[in-house]
């Protein structure tokens, strides 16, 4: 049995927009989808197949101008020229999906090669001295004992008669 879907669960399995399988539609890279008498699309598997093998193309990299000459190609049935045709496409896509690979591969390499060394210069260094923290209560009698300092000190001035400490005698 062929199960239909409509456009929106058609998208949400193929991780499409609405908007988006219009437009593939619009454009030829889906062939015309089967109308319900409202008009509205019914996606049956073999149109949700097509999608999937779609997004592989695009997921590695193939322009929709290559993925239209394929759709074109594949509509004109299993003919000696279509078949060769599309053949000679996915092969050339191939090779340049591993020289990506290839070159993404060696990228990586080189990423893993400056961590080890970043590993090897971390383990160079000299440790870290880390102070042994006061904690909060000793931090805040150290504080209490400053500002008891600092207020000894303003009294002792003020007692000696400093007139820059006293903003009326600055008159």
């Amino acid at each position: 049995m062929t199960t239909s879907l409509t456009i929106q669960q058609a998208a949400a399995k193929t991780g499409l927009s609405v908007h988006t399988l219009r437009y593939y539609e619009k454009i030829g890279l889906l062939d015309p989808i089967a109308r319900q008498d409202n008009t509205h699309r019914l996606f049956r598997e073999e149109d949700l197949l097509w999608i999937g093998f779609l997004l592989k193309l695009r997921s590695t990299g193939l322009p929709i101008r290559d993925m239209l000459r394929y759709a074109e190609l594949r509509r004109a049935g299993n003919t000696a020229e279509s078949v060769s045709a599309r053949k000679a496409l996915l092969q050339q896509h191939a090779r340049t999906v591993e020289e990506t690979i290839a070159e993404l591969q060696s990228n990586l390499s080189i990423l893993h090669m400056k961590v080890k060394m970043y590993e090897d210069v971390e383990a160079a260094l000299p440790p870290v001295v880390v102070a042994h923290p006061q904690s909060i209560e000793d931090a805040s009698n150290d504080h209490s004992n400053d500002s008891n300092d600092s207020n000894k000190r303003n009294n002792s001035t003020r007692k000696t008669g400093d007139p820059s400490r006293h903003p009326q005698a600055r008159r």
